[in-house]
């Protein structure tokens, strides 16, 4: 629903189109500062055949990286592939009591036929031993791959666990792939030398990851240097190609950054729309682009 109280279709059931603008993408980018979604179909896709997950350690993040690269360029269809960094991995093990090798580690998961599981995985380990990974854990069945996945799924809880009473102040950026471990030590290098800690997970399959600060809302000092820390870690994803956020969005929290990102032309060309479709700035006034 537009801000005028006009209900627009933005698609069909066809699986493609070409016709006119893309006002589904449109529009479900915009944060909520064009419309108000009020009817949303779904597609469903049947369970694959067979399903496979694992983890897998490394010696750095550089050679994770690698091995996530190699996957990429041999186009081994991974269904999921997630980095935990050293540091994610020590608080995973306090938090959900398991006994993972405290290093830089891929959570990956296969689907498909059962043949081209066994060709995936057997490919896939061929590539993390090239690059110094080791101690795999796999699963096939569907409680032991929940097991693999449930240190995953709780990180965010671990982060703050390990520091109680805190608030979680959780950032993303996205890098080309082939910059994607660059990015990783930029970071870390700002933290090292930070009163805050972070430890990094990353959706390393498109190049996305994140960051999670656990502070003190109260303390003025922690507040001025998660922004200090927020604002390096951007900056050097853009230097490197990438953008200021792969999933979080842009809020207002990095409103600032969209100029740098993309130029004043292409910001100016969005608040021309955001104009045309809500000129009385109306939906989420102050987000996401500057009117």
């Amino acid at each position: 629903m537009t801000p005028d109280g006009e209900i627009v279709q933005t698609g069909t059931r066809a699986r493609k189109s070409s016709a006119g603008y893309d006002l589904t993408r449109l529009f479900v980018g915009s944060e909520g500062t064009l419309g108000v979604i009020t009817e949303v179909s779904v597609r469903l896709y049947g369970m694959p055949e067979a399903m496979s997950a694992a983890v897998v350690n490394f010696p750095s993040v550089d050679q994770a990286v690698s091995a996530v690269i190699e996957t990429v360029q041999m186009g081994i269809p991974m269904a999921r592939i997630e980095l935990l960094d050293a540091h994610y991995m020590q608080l995973v093990n306090a938090y959900s009591k398991t006994d993972y090798p405290e290093r830089d580690t891929l959570f990956l998961e296969f689907h498909g036929s059962t043949a081209a599981v066994a060709d995936q995985v057997a490919q896939m380990r061929t590539i993390c031993d090239e690059h110094g990974g080791g101690d795999f854990q796999w699963a096939e069945q569907e409680e032991a791959r929940n097991r693999l996945w449930r240190a995953r799924h709780s990180a965010y809880y671990a982060a703050l666990a390990a520091r109680p009473g805190a608030l979680g102040f959780t950032t993303d950026v996205c890098v080309p792939i082939s910059r994607l471990a660059e990015a990783i030590h930029g970071v870390r290098a700002q933290v090292a030398q930070s009163i805050l800690d972070s430890p990094i997970l990353g959706h390393v399959g498109d190049g996305n990851f994140h960051l999670i600060f656990c502070v003190d809302p109260d303390n003025r000092a922690e507040m001025d240097e998660v922004q200090r820390l927020n604002a390096a870690l951007v900056t050097h994803a853009l230097q490197l190609g990438g953008t200021c956020t792969g999933e979080h969005g842009i809020g207002t929290g990095k409103l600032h950054y969209m100029r740098q990102e993309h130029g004043d032309a292409a910001v100016a060309l969005m608040q021309r729309v955001k104009q045309a479709i809500d000129p009385k700035n109306l939906f989420n006034p102050g987000k996401t682009v500057d009117c």
